[in-house]
């Protein structure tokens, strides 16, 4: 009976020393290689300040009383917030009262206008006002003012 006892123990410790070998030439055998990266993100942005320093923000334009058959022109600054180069756009959206877009016409000097990374331009607005707008009951209006910078590709 002790005899047998003791073939038991012995073939579980054989048993176990082979695990732990199996383990140990198993790891033995693995490898690997790190490989660092590193890149740059493109990044498009386009800011509108008060300022050529672009330390405040436009948040609004205030036109003022307007005269029909008359321009009006605000400046404003814009700047590439972004790391690579863009072209300018700029669209009008949100007309309120919406046949009001019908009598204003929104313009300026910067459509096309490529701007490098961190650059920064004087943009003036001019806004036309149509004579015919006094055959109107159109008193105030609104209307948003839409900047994009699109990624240029020379």
């Amino acid at each position: 009976m002790e005899a047998k006892k003791i073939n038991t123990v012995a073939v579980l410790a054989i048993a176990l020393t082979g695990i732990i070998v199996s383990v140990l030439a198993a790891s033995s055998l693995m490898t690997y290689q790190r490989v660092p990266n590193y890149g740059s993100v493109k990044s498009v942005g386009v800011g509108v300040y008060e300022d050529e320093g672009c330390t405040r923000n436009v948040t609004e334009i205030d036109w003022g009383f307007l005269i029909p058959g008359s321009g009006f022109t605000r400046e404003v600054w814009i700047k590439n917030t972004g790391n690579v180069e863009i072209v300018l756009n700029m669209t009008t959206e949100g007309w309120s009262p919406a046949e009001v877009r019908n009598y204003l016409t929104l313009t300026w000097d910067c459509e096309g206008q490529v701007l490098n990374a961190s650059q920064v331009i004087r943009a003036v607005f001019t806004l036309s006002v149509s004579e015919t707008i006094t055959e109107t009951d159109i008193e105030s209006f609104s209307f948003d003012i839409v900047i994009t910078g699109i990624e240029h590709l020379a």
